[in-house]
């Protein structure tokens, strides 16, 4: 595919309020800008080939989501159009276009939301183990990949660098207050409803997804990035059979590939074949046409 891989951002005019995995976070006083790159990470290694198109589909999905979920709760979204951006990122419309949202600045809580609508991962590997998920315990009979009777919350703590770690709920209620905590909760469950549903309606199971929230002003918003197919496990539905583990929109070719070397899965990660990078781009450019019923622009 002809097209610029960004793996890289610096806006030298603004200091960087955190870098991570994908995202290069901004300071820009009462707001942050958010820059999607084009990095994929695989068994926690920040790999040094991008995939054309990613940050794109992430920052644009998260934007059509968070358009579509006001009813829910509130979002820290101000805009993804570079020209709602202060005056000092001009310079930098170009490279932002599509990739880079401009927020509220929230105070994020320290835990991971997630909910679980089917047994898959590491849930499903509790379950074999004691017939539970994160603590919750389930009824017998479920096969990998089965939809679960009710969508699960399983919170987790955030990890700056290898896995997160779940928690009970009552850790999270500790952490953040009772109050909060259900708030979450129950933020989470309704957007996870709402969002499954409407995505299977467009051929996509999302599998489970995670949250990020935040306090503004006392209010409990939704941050970061919501929905998309890096916090999210999409599946074509039309592949989906309980019993094994489905196909998915994410980084299946890469870890597949990744997995077929004589590599140790420290870093430095291996550069990705142009195969590689153009089958998991052509993914995430299917699950926003899917989604959103429109190809992303520019390709």
């Amino acid at each position: 595919m002809t097209t610029s891989i960004v793996t890289s951002i610096d806006i030298p005019e603004v200091p960087k309020f955190k870098s991570g995995k994908v995202r290069e976070v901004f300071d820009l006083g009462n707001s942050l800008l958010l820059v999607a790159s084009d990095r994929i990470s695989a068994f926690d290694c920040i790999l040094p080939t991008g995939i054309p198109h990613k940050g794109q589909v992430l920052n644009q999905i998260s934007a059509w989501w968070f358009a579509r979920t006001r009813h829910i709760i509130q979002n820290h979204m101000i805009s993804i159009d570079p020209n709602d951006f202060p005056g000092l990122l001009k310079p930098y419309a170009d490279k932002l276009a599509g990739r880079a949202m401009l927020t509220r600045k929230a105070e994020a809580l320290p835990v991971e939301c997630v909910v679980r609508g089917y047994l898959i991962g590491s849930g499903w590997k509790d379950y074999q183990a004691n017939g539970s998920v994160c603590g919750i315990p389930l009824r017998e009979g479920y096969r990998m990949a089965d939809k679960l009777d009710q969508p699960i919350f399983t919170p987790a703590t955030k990890a700056e660098s290898g896995h997160d770690e779940n928690i009970p709920f009552e850790e999270m209620e500790k952490a953040v207050s009772p109050e909060v905590a259900a708030k979450a909760r129950d933020a989470s469950m309704a957007l996870y409803k709402y969002a499954a549903d409407f995505a299977l309606e467009r051929g996509i199971i999302i599998a489970d997804t995670k949250f990020e929230f935040g306090l503004l002003n006392g209010e409990l918003i939704l941050i970061d990035e919501a929905l998309t197919p890096d916090s999210s496990r999409f599946w074509p539905a039309s592949e989906y059979a309980p019993g094994q583990s489905p196909p998915s929109f994410d980084k299946q070719f890469v870890r597949d590939y990744l997995e077929s070397l004589d590599w140790d899965k420290t870093p430095p990660a291996p550069p990705l074949p142009a195969e590689i990078m153009d089958k998991s781009c052509g993914k995430y450019l299917e699950a926003y046409r899917l989604l959103t019923g429109e190809t992303l622009p520019g390709t």
